[in-house]
This record gives structure tokens, sequence and C-alpha cells, in this order.
């Protein structure tokens, strides 16, 4: 995620509603809805390509690749090119690769397809945030930004549904083709509820550089994107694998897909709860510690125990891993509010969750390749346990160094303050 600097161009003389950032909304659901067309699609791909475990587990990650590299270049990238016009490229892109993606005659090639996607993604959702932030009116931006926090579990409960209850009747590559089409869907909204970008001074690069420069010279940013890093690395591992789990464990037809969705879509409900409890006082680090310490067990429970010695194992099954996923959504929401805060007065707030964004999708990356390869060697899902948990344990461990956050020269509004405390936009107002 990103979030606008001063540097940000946008064309503030067109107004700016609520359609606007809910079109916004829409094209990051669409943009991570290519994530999680794969997991039900698994098994169709492997009898089709005969691709391995291995590389159904590389497939998952392989598309936050370019989010692993290139997340920070991305994210001072939309301040300077424009964030609209970065996020309509990414949707273009997505289509395009995913449409190359359909004629796959190997793995290989839909490796390739898939990374393409990722760059995709990477333009798409690393600006989002920041343009949700720029044309959200100042009333709703909490809602707005709250509803943010909630696309990657949208897309996980549309994406996985859909393509369960298609991939009955038709086959993944079809899939693949329809997704295409799909994705182009919210630009013509973007064009014409978004306000268009204006060309920035060619002092904004100067400035916007040196303040990256700072802020990347500090610890915190990294030790936040590798906490980050530990959840997303297990829910990654966990969804991506679970129509295949369920499958193994018996379901046929299109019950794996639609549980697997209805436990990704319940992580949505962690994300909106963040906020009251921050409201409340509760700190960012209580938050991710004790969810840290609920995901373990609810892992534990789910695969530790092996549940088709039980008549209804299955059914506890989905909820315990339903309540793994819903806690989990408070990670993300806490994590970014926790991000905005530390970015120093003379730093960028863009850099900080563009660092963010490019370590924490090492995790995604990892996760499923080491998820997969644990199941392999071990043969069978029940010791997964062991690398949510270990990860669980590592994210904990590093909230020591982190400390409080900091009171920000940057507001939620997004305009920096006065001395006296006032906004820039109030303090010109009272002039």
């Amino acid at each position: 995620m990103a979030l606008p600097s001063h540097a940000t161009p946008i064309d503030d003389t067109e107004a700016t509603t609520d359609r606007a950032w809910l079109a916004v909304l829409a094209a990051g659901i669409a943009a991570a809805m290519h994530i999680w067309k794969l997991p039900a699609a698994l098994g169709g791909i492997q009898a089709d390509l005969g691709t391995s475990l291995i590389q159904a587990g590389l497939l998952l990650g392989i598309i936050q690749l370019a989010s692993v590299v290139g997340g920070l270049a991305t994210a001072v990238g939309g301040e300077m090119a424009g964030l609209r016009r970065l996020l309509i490229l990414g949707l273009v892109l997505l289509s395009g690769a995913s449409a190359v993606g359909a004629a796959a005659p190997s793995t290989e090639w839909l490796m390739a397809a898939r990374t393409l996607e990722g760059i995709g993604f990477l333009l798409a959702v690393v600006v989002a945030p920041a343009l949700i932030r720029k044309v959200a009116p100042p009333q709703r931006l909490n809602i707005a930004l709250a509803s943010w926090a909630t696309f990657q579990g949208t897309a996980t409960l549309i994406g996985l549904s859909a393509g369960a209850l298609f991939l009955q009747a038709g086959g993944w590559r079809e899939w693949w083709l329809i997704m295409a089409v799909l994705t182009l869907l919210p630009v013509p909204l973007l064009l014409r509820r978004v306000p268009k970008d204006v060309a920035p001074a060619e002092a904004g690069l100067r400035h916007a550089l040196r303040r990256v420069g700072r802020t990347v010279a500090t610890r915190r940013p990294w030790i936040i994107g590798v906490v980050f890093a530990c959840y997303t690395a297990q829910w990654m591992a966990v969804l991506g694998f679970l129509p295949s789990i369920y499958r193994s464990a018996g379901l046929d037809g299109p019950w794996p897909g639609i549980l697997s969705a209805l436990v990704g879509g319940v992580n949505a409900i962690g994300a909106l709860s963040a906020g009251p409890l921050i409201q409340r006082g509760i700190s960012e680090r209580s938050i991710i510690f004790w969810t840290f310490l609920s995901m373990s067990a609810a892992s534990v429970a789910t695969f530790a125990v092996n549940w088709d010695r039980f008549g209804n194992g299955i059914f506890i099954q989905v909820v315990l891993i339903a309540a793994f996923s819903a806690v989990g959504g408070l990670i993300p929401a806490a994590m970014t509010s926790y991000s905005v805060r530390i970015a120093a007065a003379d730093g960028s707030v863009t850099a900080v969750l563009g660092l963010t964004q490019q370590i924490f999708n090492v995790g995604n990356f990892a996760g499923p390749m080491l998820f997969a390869l644990l199941a392999t060697t071990t043969g069978g899902w029940g010791t997964t346990w062991w690398l949510t948990c270990a990860l669980s344990c590592l994210g904990m461990g590093l909230l020591a160094p982190l400390g409080r956050a900091a009171k920000s020269d940057f507001p939620a509004n997004g305009k920096p303050k006065c001395k006296a405390g006032h906004t820039s936009l109030q303090s010109r107002k009272r002039r």
C-alpha cells in the first residue's frame, strides 16, 4: 500500500465523491481476484499441464514476485507519473496477461503469465490507497480507507466462490479469459469518476527522492515489513491451498472452493474491527501480538488434529480456519495505522508503505512454496502448523524493537499540520 506525499499529482479542480473512491476500490478488488482465481483451478491445471505440488506453490506465490522487488519504486513512480494512470495501466496489464495465460501449453508458460499479472497487480494496489486518500471526501476518508483494508478478503470471497462454481461447468482456461474481461470493467468508472492526473513539476521528483532516502535509512519501516510478512506468508499459504486441503479430505464438487471463499471473506471482519479497537486506545502492537497468538492457536487446532476421525470433523475444521482468517484480518489494518504514524517529519509516508509492501510480498511469494514443501516432505498437511506457528513467533518477537509509534506530522487526512496543530488547509481557511 502507498499513501500520497506532497508530490502526488491529482487535479483538485474536479469534485470528488464517494463514487470516485468506490471506483478505485472496485479496481483493487478486480486486481486481487487474479490471485484467487488460481486455488480453485489448481486441480484442473495439475491434470492439464502435469504441474507438481511444488510448482503449484510457486504458481500461487509468483504473482507477488514483482512486488518483492518493485513496491517502493512503484510507490514513487505513482506520485510522479500519476496515480490514476498507473492504476489503469495495471488493470490493462492484468487483463492481457490473463489472456496470455489462458493459452499456456505448459506450466512454465503459465508461470511467465502469472509473473506479468504480478506486475499489473503491483501497479494497481500500490497506488490505489494513495488515490483513495486523494479523492475521498474528508468526512468519508476513514470509511474509505477501512473499506480498502477489506479488498483482499472481498476478492478472496468473490474469486474463490465464482471460480468454484464456474469450474463445475467450464475449464480453467475459459475462467482465465473471463477474468481478462472482468478486469477491464472498472476502467470506464476510473476514467469517468476519478479526477485526471496533473503533470508534476520537475522539482517534485528531487523532493520525493530526498524524502524517500531519509525514510529508508531508518530501521522501523524494515521491521514493520518483516512483521507484516510473517502474517502474509501464512495467510496466503493456508488460503491458497485450502481448496486442495478440502479435496484431500474428501470434499468434491464446488464445496472446496466455496468453503475456502467463505474463509477468505471473513478476513474482512478483522480488518473492519481494528479501527474501533485503536479508537478505544488499544495499541497496534497489542493488537498484532494477540492476533499472532490467536492465529497460532487456530492453526494448531486445525492442522495438528486428525479431524477425519470425527463425524462432522470437516465442519469443525472449517470453523477453526475461519477463525484463523477472521482474526488475522486485524493485522493488515493495525500495521497500516502504525506505518502511517512512524514516518519522520522530513520523511515520506509513501516510502514507508511502499517499502513495507515490498517486504511483506516476500512472505506472499515464499509462504505457499514453504507450505507445499513442508506438506510434501512430511507426507501431509498435518505438520503445516509448524510453519504458521514459527512465523507467528517471529512476528511477535519483532514487536519489541518497534516501540510505540510517535504521533506523525501527517494526520489521518494526509495533510501536514502547522505548529498550532491545524492542518495546512485549516490554517489557510483561518487566514
